[in-house]
């Protein structure tokens, strides 16, 4: 019986013997560290224009757009018209709904004390508002085609990545007037300064499509 115990002892403990790690190789804290930083930085570094074709956008715009730039491209339209068409249009609903509409008007609600400017202000106010994101997003399509009938890229200038960040802020914009109901300002205040900063890009939009539009 003691020979018995003794030989499965012996077992036991050379199969233990081979589980035994030796050896395990962890990386050092300042390796580990660098090797998030790189990460980061990979992830930061890819264009946004970048992360919208890899989702299928520039395909599925192009899919859109393209039937109606070849018929577009059958009327003869002036060459003019093609290229500066869209910038024109632009240009207008910006300086118009948004500077005058979004902007003055917005303004006016929250510093005229004269009631029938406010009165006024408040009615017109949201109708320029929205009115200024519908031609923006109607212009979007309008310029991507222009781009299409010129040959040329959708997404890959810095213009046509302000102007979706710009779309996505206005829609941001545009949910904040929900929660005016609470009643204590900061959703309002938030909403006049983000509205300030949105018509800012826009204007950073708009030197970045003239410099485009004279670089083709």
């Amino acid at each position: 019986m003691q020979l018995q115990r003794s030989t499965v002892a012996r077992s036991v403990a050379a199969s233990r013997g081979a589980l035994r790690i030796v050896c395990v190789a962890r990386p050092t804290k300042a390796a580990a560290t660098q090797k998030a930083k790189e990460i980061k930085l990979m992830s930061t570094a890819v264009p946004i224009a970048t992360v919208a074709a890899a989702g299928g956008l520039s395909d599925a715009l192009h899919a859109y757009l393209d039937p109606q730039a070849a018929y577009f491209s059958t009327l003869g339209l002036p060459e003019a018209l093609v290229h500066w068409g869209h910038p024109g249009n632009m240009a207008v609903v910006l300086f118009a709904m948004g500077g005058y509409g979004a902007a003055y008007l917005g303004w006016q609600i929250r510093t005229s004390t004269d009631g029938d400017v406010v009165a006024k202000a408040k009615d017109m106010h949201p109708k320029l508002a929205a009115g200024m994101f519908f031609f923006f997003a109607a212009g979007a399509l309008g310029g991507m085609m222009s781009l299409i009938m010129q040959g040329k890229p959708i997404l890959e200038s810095p213009h046509a990545i302000t102007g979706l960040a710009g779309l996505g802020l206005l829609s941001v914009q545009s949910l904040l007037p929900v929660a005016f109901a609470s009643g204590t300002g900061e959703a309002r205040t938030a909403h006049a300064y983000l509205g300030s900063g949105i018509l800012a890009l826009f204007l950073v939009h708009m030197a970045l499509g003239l410099n485009l539009g004279f670089s083709i």
